[in-house]
């Protein structure tokens, strides 16, 4: 790829430029290339994110012996809004194909743990539980293979716990989704909330395309009203 900066320099000299031609066009070149590994990165990293979606979502539909329709229907969904009809309909294709296949999880995982960005990782976590919840229940087969999948792919198990806590209503859920207990400070209450809207910020998934930015977005709203609930609850408590 390095060859784009030396032939926009080569350019430069030859259309009259001489040395300065030579060297604008060598800076101009460099700023291309830097463009063009941008987009290539970008692409391969979406690539294996989106392989990952595949062979996950299969793991999970297959996890408690039967493929539920509504998880297939929550999965072409996600894929249409995502990537358009038509490449949907080729990763449905192999998404089938997974589901008649035995699966390396761990195999799956570890080039999952390697490859993509930790908040590729979170948000690759919330779609799994979004997929278990399909049918309106998580069973316990499927929660705990999501949570070993979360382990797999080296995800902290305070940010598992937080997802988790976005999907199942807990006494103490609000203060979980911030990773910090009952007896915060408001100080402390406050530093968690400004950690986690950094950590679960939309941008930080934008090369992943709209549908992963929505969630990401539903995700920090999330997180917005966890806060916002400790606020009034402690409000509450000082008036009482």
């Amino acid at each position: 790829m390095g060859i784009i900066k030396w032939v926009a320099s080569i350019f430069g000299f030859i259309m009259g430029g001489g040395i300065f031609g030579g060297i604008i066009g060598y800076g101009v070149g460099s700023l291309l290339e830097k463009l063009v590994k941008k987009e290539y990165n970008q692409g391969e990293e979406r690539g294996d994110f989106t392989m990952a979606l595949l062979i996950l979502s299969a793991a999970i539909m297959k996890a408690d012996g039967k493929i539920m329709k509504s998880e297939l229907s929550f999965v072409k969904s996600f894929l249409i809004k995502n990537f358009g009809e038509d490449s949907a309909r080729n990763k449905l294709d192999i998404l089938r194909q997974l589901l008649d296949k035995e699966i390396d999880l761990y195999q799956a995982c570890e080039k999952i743990r390697l490859s993509i960005p930790y908040s590729s990782k979170l948000q690759l976590v919330h779609y799994l539980f979004g997929i278990a919840c399909a049918d309106g229940l998580c069973s316990e087969v499927e929660k705990n293979l999501i949570s070993r999948i979360a382990n797999l792919i080296g995800l902290s198990i305070a940010d598992y716990k937080t997802i988790e806590a976005m999907y199942f209503e807990q006494t103490d859920s609000a203060y979980i989704i911030l990773q910090i207990s009952k007896e915060a400070s408001d100080e402390e209450v406050k530093k968690a909330y400004k950690r986690m809207c950094i950590k679960y910020h939309p941008d930080k998934v934008a090369s992943l395309g709209e549908q992963a930015q929505q969630a990401a977005k539903e995700k920090f709203q999330e997180i917005t009203n966890a806060y916002e609930k400790i606020k009034k609850e402690r409000e509450g408590l000082e008036k009482n």
